[in-house]
């Protein structure tokens, strides 16, 4: 009971986010009222009090509670009730301006060929920069923030759909209707300059090698030699004359 008791608390708060005001959030539910269940979680995990919540969580609600306020199919979750949803509308009353913001390294594209939808049916835009912001801040933690200006998207036949308060939709938007910061050229690639190899040196330090092709040492070599074949000579005629003296005694 007392743990039926702790997890009311997150199933109501979770039924106003996908019943009720999912645009508060930065979420749009399909036109079956699902949303991805990994980005409403991280939706979740942005509220003060709600930094905790795990997967986990929205488990033991569904298996503790008898009437969860909520079903999960697959990778998605939506409110069972859904009354209160607004309907995706065309929008009529548009502000100046609307923000969106796309990956950095899909920056180049979106300049060249214009914004599309990646990862839902639309283009997510925002009548607020912050609201923009966080929701391309779950998949990229530092994206291009865009401008998009209505009235010349309007020109170029773009029809804007109501998603809430907070949130419109779009088809796409074209490139020369929006405007971003600066993209700066790439540098060009510097090659590197390949250093010569080190001349290996004739001697390392404290040591001595001896060279024996050297013409120095070659005569060094001989002169050993002939100094070794004169003391050997010399022996040799000492041990004949001892030799001598033991078989011709004086």
């Amino acid at each position: 009971m007392k743990k039926q008791k702790s997890l009311k608390p997150l199933a109501k708060f979770i039924d106003y986010m996908l019943g009720r005001k999912p645009d508060e959030f930065g979420l749009v539910p399909n036109t079956d009222g699902f949303v991805k269940l990994k980005e409403f979680l991280k939706a979740v995990r942005e509220e003060d009090g709600w930094r905790h919540v795990r997967q986990a969580n929205i488990d033991e609600i569904l298996i503790t509670l008898p009437n969860p306020p909520f079903e999960i199919k697959e990778n998605l979750i939506r409110a069972r009730c859904r009354d209160h949803l607004s309907e995706h509308i065309l929008a009529r009353d548009l502000p100046k301006h609307l923000y969106t913001c796309v990956r950095e390294k899909s920056y180049p594209f979106v300049l060249d060929k214009g914004i599309f939808p990646t990862g839902h049916s639309h283009v997510i835009l925002s009548s607020s920069l912050e609201m923009a912001q966080r929701i391309s801040q779950r998949i990229d933690q530092t994206p291009i923030p865009l401008t998009i200006s209505v009235r010349k998207s309007l020109e170029q036949n773009v029809a804007f759909y109501q998603a809430g308060d907070l949130l419109y939709l779009a088809q796409l938007i074209p490139a020369d209707c929006f405007t971003g910061p600066f993209m700066p050229k790439p540098k060009p690639e510097t090659k590197k300059q390949s250093t010569p190899e080190k001349k290996i040196k004739d001697s390392t330090p404290g040591s001595f090698i001896l060279d024996l092709h050297s013409e120095k040492n070659q005569s060094k070599h001989a002169v050993r030699q002939k100094g070794e074949k004169a003391s050997s000579w010399k022996k040799d005629k000492k041990r004949m004359r001892k030799q001598k003296q033991k078989m011709w005694p004086m």
